[in-house]
């Protein structure tokens, strides 16, 4: 299967919290339905390292390498005998507008362009990550201290169903929904011995998620990451 995009994704970051699905019906594309974990409802905010980004096997000269933070939920689409555990994106957000432009036209996804940064730091005994946006003049950020050693995620635990969604759902528009099918391992994730999360939700994603500004994570995680591939192949449901 040809792959639109192929890049290395590093450091992911979720930070999830539980939300009234009510809120997200409006956001769900058509064909698909709400996937709970032990009957709750999960939403992520998330940062991550875009790395080593091609299109079609082209590398993307300058602008190869850069920070994205997204919100998104998950859904379950049941097709014959096969249940695919998918993604919805409220929004995406990068800092250059011609990745952005590509996406948005060939993809028909929500990206946004806003000024983003992130910085690294190696310590003896741990290490630390911190992903900034800038919104309305005001730079917002998550920023996890974790440990260096990985473990593999737990079957059936909240980190293993946050993680491990192989699929994502674009909503055209209230009728038409595009599937598309993410290539990469299971990640291996570390320990996060504490962090700090500012985001104004309601400036970023809108009035609908005013109430994540009051509401504290259920759980952060960090994964690794590896090498992510997104097939070109859309499948447009028949519905």
């Amino acid at each position: 299967m040809a792959l639109f995009l192929k890049a290395d994704w590093e450091n992911i970051i979720m930070a999830n919290y539980e939300i009234d699905p009510q809120i997200l019906l409006p956001y769900v594309p058509k064909g698909v339905e709400i996937d709970l974990f032990e009957d709750k409802c999960y939403i992520s905010l998330v940062g991550f390292m875009f790395k080593n980004t091609q299109l079609f096997n082209i590398p993307i000269p300058w602008f190869g390498t850069f920070e994205e933070i997204n919100l998104r939920f998950y859904v379950v689409r049941k097709e014959d005998n096969q249940i695919k555990r998918g993604v919805v994106f409220i929004n995406e957000t990068i800092p250059y507008p011609i990745v952005a432009w590509v996406a948005n036209k060939l993809y028909k996804e929500h990206y946004t362009v806003i000024p983003t940064k992130h910085q690294q730091i190696v310590h003896s005994d741990f290490q630390n990550i911190k992903f900034e946006w800038l919104v309305d003049s005001n730079w917002n950020s998550i920023d996890v201290q974790y440990s260096f050693e990985t473990k593999k995620m737990t079957n059936n635990s909240l980190e293993q169903f946050i993680y491990d969604h192989y699929f994502g759902y674009t909503k055209v528009n209230a009728k038409k929904t595009e599937e598309y099918k993410l290539q990469h391992p299971s990640w291996k994730t570390n320990t996060i011995s504490n962090y700090k999360i500012d985001c104004d939700f309601q400036a970023m994603y809108g009035k609908d998620f005013a109430i994540l500004n009051e509401t504290k994570p259920v759980a952060v995680f960090i994964a690794k990451g590896s090498k992510v591939g997104i097939e070109w192949k859309r499948k447009k449901l028949q519905l």
